[in-house]
């Protein structure tokens, strides 16, 4: 049984109100204790973290593993170990493989690929509908007992409302949670940017705000008839958001997160046709990233995510309309919501805002709670998955300083805070820098 002592740092654990000064006792894989040491410890390695933040490690609840079927974009390997180097040890991936997620053995043999790596815990989502067509169901009972935690789209819209409505009567009989990304699969389909005066301006053809909320008004109507619970990927707009925040209010048992790009950039930062800013959903307005901002304070945003999509040079380095959208987050998840909280202290400096704790808890344990996954947690017991990062620490975003094999992001060239130091995955240390 190994032990491991972690001293000095400043642990920052939502789910369990810590946030302070506070050492951490590991021992079989699980948090033994919190502060002080149990009667009789001794420890195989100390940890001395010093300066530096102690978290739970981090939840992504989107991240393309690119296996199967993409190995040339990424592999298993290239991204288990971006997710690491990011301190993220639990990360959800979408159905959009090749072959789609459809059947129990792909999913058994991705779960089995992913534990031989012994890096982050790999969560699948399994296909909602056979080969994401949206026609006919998945087995989503045969794919839950190969380990999926939800049902998704990924990025293809159920044209037939009525296949969608089955969908979700069949997941609440069972209690399964479907996740789907609000889009309308006629209105803004083929458009590659926001529709506005700049999408105008570059002569791109648009995606109007219209496609996210026409189809949440619809998936809405569709939850009060099944009572389905529903997971909305990736919001990107000020409206979308006011129409959750109304279901919600409603009781409507719905939650939704964002992009962490979508935190940060707007159509604006499109520039001059850069396609590493060629995203899904486009990048929108400021008043649309201004809203995402708030809803991430006020609660109506869930968690963010890194929607991390490695795509390789051969589809990213053409002109912006034929680029493949997609970029990479792993490794910026960490640093892009330690940005947020940066912005957010210095715009609102009153008193017992804890931003940084804030920030902590959107890709900890509130995107946990999301995914209905054992994570996000440092309470004595729980499965020693950890992060230790230094948040003041500056790092430049380049293609030499990312594991993933994805190089593309909008953020090449900026200085952002926040360098992992470790990341902890059961009890092990799996990355050290």
């Amino acid at each position: 049984m190994t032990t491991l002592h972690i001293k000095n740092g400043h642990l920052i654990d939502p789910a369990n109100g810590i946030d302070g000064l506070q050492d951490l006792f590991i021992a079989d894989g699980k948090v033994l204790a919190v502060g002080s040491a149990p009667a009789g410890f001794k420890a195989d390695t100390t940890f001395d973290a010093a300066g530096l933040v102690v978290s739970p490690g981090l939840v992504d609840l989107s991240a393309r593993l690119r296996e199967p079927g993409y190995e040339y974009k990424a592999t298993l390997e290239s991204e288990l170990q971006a997710a690491l180097q990011g301190g993220v040890t639990s990360l959800v991936c979408p159905p959009d493989t090749d072959p789609v997620l459809d059947e129990p053995g792909l999913v058994e043999m991705l779960k089995y690929r992913a534990k031989t790596q012994n890096k982050a815990h790999v969560h699948p989502l399994g296909a909602l509908t056979m080969g994401l067509k949206g026609k006919s169901l998945t087995e989503m009972a045969e794919l839950t007992e190969a380990g999926c935690i939800g049902f998704a789209q990924a990025e293809e819209p159920i044209e037939d409302t009525t296949v969608l409505l089955r969908a979700m009567q069949y997941a609440n009989t069972f209690g399964y949670t479907v996740w789907l990304r609000p889009q309308d699969p006629h209105i803004g389909r083929g458009g590659i940017a926001h529709s506005g005066p700049l999408a105008s301006r570059l002569g791109l053809s648009g995606v109007p705000v219209m496609s996210e909320t026409i189809a949440l008004h619809t998936i809405f109507e569709l939850m009060r008839a099944s009572r389905a619970r529903v997971h909305l990927c990736r919001i990107s707009s000020a409206a979308g958001l006011e129409l959750i925040r109304a279901a919600k209010a409603e009781g409507l048992p719905v939650t939704c997160d964002v992009g962490v790009h979508h935190v940060h950039l707007t159509d604006a930062d499109i520039g001059f046709f850069d396609p590493n800013a060629r995203v899904t959903p486009p990048f929108r307005s400021q008043r649309d990233r201004d809203a995402i901002r708030a809803g991430l304070l006020d609660g109506t945003v869930d968690a963010m995510c890194s929607d991390h999509t490695p795509v390789d040079d051969d589809e990213k380095l053409l002109p912006f309309g034929e680029a493949s959208p997609g970029a990479t987050g792993l490794e910026l998840l960490l640093s892009l919501a330690l940005k947020w909280a940066d912005d957010y202290a210095l715009a609102q400096p009153q008193a017992g805002a804890r931003p940084l704790a804030r920030a902590v808890a959107k890709v900890t344990s509130d995107a946990a709670r999301v995914a209905g996954i054992p994570a996000g947690s440092l309470a004595v017991g729980e499965e020693a998955d950890i992060c230790v990062f230094d948040p003041h620490a500056r790092w430049t975003v380049s293609s030499a300083s990312l594991a993933s094999q994805g190089k593309h992001t909008p953020f090449l060239g900026y200085e952002l805070s926040g360098i992992v130091k470790a990341t902890i995955v059961a009890g092990q240390v799996a990355f050290q820098r």
